[in-house]
């Protein structure tokens, strides 16, 4: 059993010793004239073992702090008086306090000063605090009306990212291996970025499948319907549930970055994509000859997303320098390019709207819009208690849907006002990160999908007002 040393046990006792005697300062009256000398002797009554020097520094400043808590004192009481007695005198004569004698008391001289800073700080603040729920609460007697319509399983990884073509016949595209996908703007080609520094662009053929009859279009729906934990157990199984056409040879593949591809697109008319890297790059490239066009450089760090506009040639690029950069290759002879300096944290995604707007949301948890006439600053802001990842907005509804890291999305008009929130519970919903959103604008049945970590995409029905649809 170790014993305690002598000088151990003497430091102890002086250590409780130093605490039973604590420093304390005392109010008092500013007549008392032996205040030095008692703090004094209080302060050699003790054990310390203060140098001198640092003793008297310490009594002055304690001296010091003293005199300042009496001058505010003896002040406030002399303000206290001449308030009352102001008091005294206007309600004697009957006068309401309206401020119009008071610019000519003595009271309004003295705190005039003082108040209207308090009064301007507390408004500042007041407003700073409060702005974020307000925000939160601009639309609340007409909203959006979201219901799951449908969980698509399948995948042993969380899904990056997800697309849907914009002809006959629907289908649906997800990424989970490689990190983004997108469908050709009229042919059956699927474009796709992948972590082995190269993209892809997938030829492929779809046909409908037959009717099912009714006794398995119900063993289906129950299969949907089972919990998270049982379709952990069931993913073992899924290659054995239903035999899927497969495309294992791509038609063109694209080799020119040296790092991560982390995002491809296809220009209007999909006769060239862009394609975004973690080399700090973003390379055009034509698609029949699988040329190298362009090489766009300016970024100072990875990018994280690349979007082409529908109807023009331009692209934008998102990166984790802070920034996203407008490409214009609208003129064959100039390709011009913008900066802009919006977010605090890496620019996860920026898109285009069927109008003239970007909408870029950040790990800032913020979403900003901005007009392509004037890009010097956002049209609206929205923010949110969240990291936001891909966005989407809706070309005719122009709604943006905003994936969380928080496992929740939602929508917002562009305007900023907050529609709705997808719903989620134990089980529907996302349960781990959200990561994509993507609009259907030819199917109302089911408008809207997303994608996340829980390795299944859903499909959304989303109704809108029309009143919010007028605004």
């Amino acid at each position: 059993m170790p014993v305690e040393s002598g000088n151990s046990a003497a430091a102890r006792q002086a250590k409780q010793k130093r605490k039973s005697h604590s420093l304390s300062i005392r109010r008092t009256n500013s007549t008392e004239q032996e205040r030095p000398g008692g703090v004094r002797d209080m302060l050699e009554g003790q054990d310390n073992k203060l140098p001198l020097s640092l003793k008297s520094n310490l009594l002055e400043l304690f001296g010091q702090i003293e005199r300042e808590f009496e001058n505010l004192y003896i002040e406030n009481l002399e303000l206290r008086r001449e308030i009352e007695s102001l008091n005294e005198r206007l309600a004697g004569e009957g006068q309401a306090i309206d401020g119009g004698d008071l610019s000519k008391g003595a009271l309004k001289t003295k705190a005039s000063h003082s108040t209207s800073q308090l009064s301007q700080k507390l408004k500042t603040t007041y407003k700073a605090s409060t702005s974020k729920i307000v925000s939160s609460f601009k639309a609340t007697s007409s909203r959006a009306v979201c219901q799951l319509v449908k969980e698509y399983v399948g995948h042993r990884d969380g899904i990056w990212d997800l697309s849907v073509t914009r002809t006959q016949p629907l289908v649906l595209g997800t990424a989970s291996a490689v990190n983004s996908i997108k469908f050709h703007p009229t042919e059956q080609m699927a474009l796709t970025a992948s972590g082995d520094q190269t993209a892809h662009i997938w030829r492929y053929m779809v046909q409908l499948p037959l009717p099912q009859p009714q006794a398995d279009v119900s063993q289906v729906q129950g299969e949907d319907d089972v919990d998270f934990s049982d379709k952990d157990e069931a993913d073992g199984d899924v290659d054995g549930m239903n035999e899927c056409p497969t495309v294992r040879v791509a038609t063109t593949t694209l080799k020119s970055h040296q790092g991560v591809v982390i995002a491809a697109d296809w220009l209007v008319g999909g006769r060239q994509v862009v394609t975004a890297s973690w080399d700090r790059a973003a390379n055009l490239y034509d698609v029949e000859t699988s040329e190298l066009v362009h090489t766009l450089t300016g970024h100072d760090q990875e990018l994280t997303h690349c979007c082409t506009h529908p109807t023009q040639r331009l692209v934008v690029t998102s990166s984790r320098d802070t920034t996203f950069r407008l490409w214009d290759f609208r003129d064959p002879s100039i390709h011009s390019v913008n900066v802009f300096q919006g977010h605090t944290d890496t620019v996860t995604s920026a898109v285009f709207t069927a109008g003239d707007n970007v909408v870029s949301g950040s790990d800032d948890r913020t979403v900003k819009v901005w007009d392509l006439k004037n890009m010097r600053s956002p049209i609206a802001t929205i923010r949110t208690d969240s990291a936001v990842n891909r966005i989407s907005v809706s070309s005719t509804q122009r709604i943006i849907a905003l994936p969380h890291d928080n496992r929740q999305v939602r929508l917002f008009d562009m305007t900023g006002v907050r529609l709705a929130r997808l719903p989620r519970s134990n089980r529907q919903g996302h349960r781990r990160m959200v990561c994509c959103s993507a609009w259907n604008e030819e199917n109302q049945a089911c408008n809207l999908f997303t994608c996340g970590f829980d390795r299944q995409a859903i499909g959304w029905n989303i109704n809108i007002p029309a009143l919010l649809q007028e605004k």
